[in-house]
């Protein structure tokens, strides 16, 4: 059956939308209308795209107004006589037809202050709790479509604020670091509050509705960080208290000479977890780096080789 689409064709100069009669099939996406025009209609229409799976980011556009992936914009979510209209995103500059210049967000990338390291501790010898982990975890999934960067009215309607406002896509990094133990800056907020613009955003939650990863962005990271740089510089009893007990210069619990002192922000390695007949969970044994010394002695060596195992799949009906 054919549908009508509408596609902007053009480049920096200028440009304007275009009508095209194109086939569609049963459980078509947009992205493969796109390259069925390419082959048959304009071959020379410009669409950035990669792993057409929703895991790359690059096919970002609007469709009838909304930023989305093309790859993961089903064509049975529209009506059969409607106009589908394809535009580039709008917040950054055309190179080509939908193909736009997104170095914006890696420049912003590139200021923002890495991992730091704790001192004292080698990269092997790093541990988290599995809390920690989770905590920042959906930070992970962003596959840097830039949707967000692109909904954002901060810089979408305003490009005078693209040098002071880095963006959603830089506010949940700085999160994530921020919510890291083993990172060791603590000044993670006060960063993103004086030089990513994090003050400019007042949480419309538009960037987490066209989020394709479903990350909680105001959520769980723009707002968790705007009420720590609060606390921080406004809240007086928090002023008082820190002038009172000198928080800032207490020196940490020194810890034996055997070992290297983790930084304040780091927890110490705790015991793995053991079963009632005395064994630690598969993924404990197998792991290279353990979560805490070995319950079977210092002449056990790590990772066991699965043969070596005494384990029952619980599926079969069977314990550990």
């Amino acid at each position: 059956m054919k549908r009508h689409f509408r596609v902007w064709r053009g480049d920096a100069g200028g440009g304007d939308l275009r009508d095209f009669e194109v086939e569609v099939n049963e459980g078509e996406v947009v992205l493969d209308i796109i390259h069925r025009l390419q082959a048959t209609q304009a071959p020379d229409l410009a669409c950035r795209w990669n792993c057409k799976a929703g895991k790359c980011g690059s096919c970002s556009m609007e469709i009838n107004g909304k930023p989305r992936l093309g790859c993961m914009t089903r064509m049975s979510t529209f009506a059969e006589n409607e106009l589908i209209t394809i535009t580039p995103i709008r917040t950054f500059p055309v190179i080509r037809d939908l193909v736009t210049d997104v170095s914006f967000n890696y420049e912003k990338a590139r200021e923002t202050p890495a991992f730091a390291p704790p001192s004292g501790v080698a990269p092997g010898d790093y541990r988290m709790q599995q809390v920690d982990v989770e905590r920042s975890q959906e930070f992970r999934k962003c596959i840097e479509c830039f949707l967000c960067q692109n909904t954002c009215h901060v810089i979408r309607d305003h490009d005078e604020n693209k040098p002071a406002f880095s963006g959603p896509r830089s506010f949940i990094r700085a999160a994530e670091l921020d919510m890291h133990p083993l990172d060791s800056r603590s000044d993670r907020k006060e960063y993103a509050q004086a030089s990513q613009g994090l003050g400019y955003c007042n949480i419309t939650k538009c960037c987490t509705e066209v989020c394709p990863e479903h990350i909680q962005i105001t959520d769980n990271a723009i707002i968790p960080m705007k009420e720590r740089v609060v606390d921080r510089r406004y809240d007086p009893l928090v002023w008082l208290g820190r002038k009172i007990l000198r928080r800032d210069q207490l020196e940490t619990r020194p810890a034996p000479s055997s070992v290297a002192a983790p930084p304040s922000s780091a927890r110490l390695p705790a015991s793995a977890a053991v079963g009632p007949d005395g064994h630690m969970d598969i993924a404990e044994l197998t792991a290279p780096l353990q979560g805490g010394p070995s319950p079977f002695g210092d002449d056990l060596t790590f990772p066991i080789a699965p043969e070596e195992l005494l384990y029952n799949h619980p599926d079969k009906g069977n314990k550990p």
